[in-house]
């Protein structure tokens, strides 16, 4: 007996097959910790999406199928288009620049497009003939990667299908298994919860809408601009500022002012009086509409302010360091954790509060409802008291109908026995 703990031999193989089921189960999610983190990107993407739809269509599993069909699918695309534009005009900005080797391996699958826009020059061309022969002698190579690229992008859209659709029936059973009497745990799923939908949705949502504006904007400018100081690779410096933007405060300048300083460069050295100008409305332009009317306007409808802005900044900025390209998601996962730990439990753990799991009052416990008309927050975590209190309203309503009853019994008992005994009376009223 340790500390007012019986040890169970019984139960000591339970806990060991338990021990080596979780570790297999963490070792795949680190295998694929990246696959996971981007699906749970796209559930707390497409949520605010989908729990319009399953009001409007009445089907969660279609309207999780219409959410990932019409956004989650579509960005990944974009996504991957946009990085494709990315890398083209990073490798012309490097050729120029005298890195004629990097851009010798990026040709072949940079001139695809070109070669697809004449077919009759795929068929004649040299450089096009060898880069089909080395194609077809590392096609096994080649199907391995989009074949494995294929599987984690399934996985990916698998996991926010099935955390769409039954994310309720989830949060339902994990507060009946680790729920407490004091709501902690609620409370502290339901603060996560909110934050993840902020930092999934709403800064990746403006991070998206940024790289839009920006895009457009410099190639607008562009436009106008003298030959000699135009906006260098206008789309790429766009998108690189909505990918900045998740870094609050200081991320898109990070991106056009480096930019606005070569501009006023090449002014300078040109011709001063002729040119500067541009540089000047460059710079306007990009602190207005493509950092401050995004940041300040945009940013407080999409995105929540209950985190620090400094924390946010060094968790996107430490996240990928530390963890790679994933990092940029699992970074501001691992902040939230840890404030709303310390905002949640930690005062209940330093107050000695004891924390009751339901098993030991089952009337406390608060299990959520069918989320059909869920709020925009959370899937079911809020509407937990709610069914809790229809339960114990109709659990009531059948005692009170069993005690009516009981009574009616008894009062019908002493006449049934004496009818039984006596005979009961004859229509005149004499007895029998």
């Amino acid at each position: 007996m340790l500390g007012g703990y019986q040890f169970d031999r019984t139960r000591a193989p339970w806990w060991v097959l338990g021990a080596l089921i979780a570790g297999v189960l963490l070792y795949i999610l680190y295998t694929f910790i990246g696959t996971f983190v981007f699906g749970l990107f796209l559930y707390y993407a497409t949520r605010p999406v989908y729990q319009r739809l399953v009001k409007r269509l009445g089907s969660r599993a279609l309207a999780a199928v219409v959410s990932l069909i019409t956004l989650a699918i579509p960005f990944m695309l974009l996504l991957a288009y946009t990085a494709a534009v990315a890398v083209q005009e990073l490798s012309a900005a490097v050729g120029e620049d005298g890195f004629e080797t990097l851009e010798e391996a990026l040709e072949p699958y940079l001139d695809i497009s070109e070669l697809v826009s004449d077919p009759e020059q795929l068929l004649t061309s040299p450089a096009s003939t060898d880069i089909v022969n080395t194609l077809l002698d590392n096609a096994p190579a080649y199907i391995g990667f989009f074949g494995t690229g294929a599987l984690h992008v399934f996985v990916m859209l698998a996991l926010a299908y099935y955390l769409l659709k039954d994310d309720h029936l989830l949060a339902r059973w994990f507060l009946q298994t680790f729920g407490d009497d004091e709501a902690v745990l609620e409370s502290y799923c339901t603060e996560i919860d909110r934050d993840f939908q902020n930092v999934f949705f709403g800064n990746i949502l403006n991070a998206f809408i940024t790289a839009i504006v920006g895009a457009f904007v410099f190639s607008v400018l562009n436009v106008w601009a003298p030959p000699a100081v135009a906006v260098p690779y206008a789309v790429l410096v766009g998108v690189l500022c909505g990918a900045a933007s998740l870094i609050p405060v200081v991320g898109m300048k990070l991106v056009y002012v480096p930019v606005a300083i070569y501009l006023f460069v090449r002014a300078f050295m040109m011709a001063p009086t002729e040119l500067v100008w541009f540089p000047l409305v460059f710079l306007v332009v990009a602190f207005v509409l493509v950092d401050f009317i995004p940041d300040m306007i945009i940013r407080p409808y999409v995105s929540g302010r209950d985190l620090h802005l400094g924390s946010i900044m060094l968790a996107y900025i430490l996240g990928p360091l530390l963890f790679g390209w994933y990092g940029i998601f699992l970074g501001p996962m691992l902040l939230i954790v840890t404030v709303h730990f310390v905002r949640e439990v930690l005062p209940v753990l330093v107050s000695e509060t004891p924390i009751r799991p339901y098993s030991i009052d089952p009337a406390v416990a608060r299990i959520p409802r069918d989320p059909s008309d869920e709020s925009e927050v959370g899937p079911d975590l809020e509407a937990a008291t709610a069914a809790l209190e229809a339960e114990s309203e109709s659990s009531s309503s059948r005692e009170l109908e069993s005690e009516s009853e009981s009574e009616l019994e008894t009062e019908s008992e002493p006449k049934s026995e004496r009818e039984r005994m006596g005979g009961g009376e004859d229509e005149n009223g004499n007895r029998k």
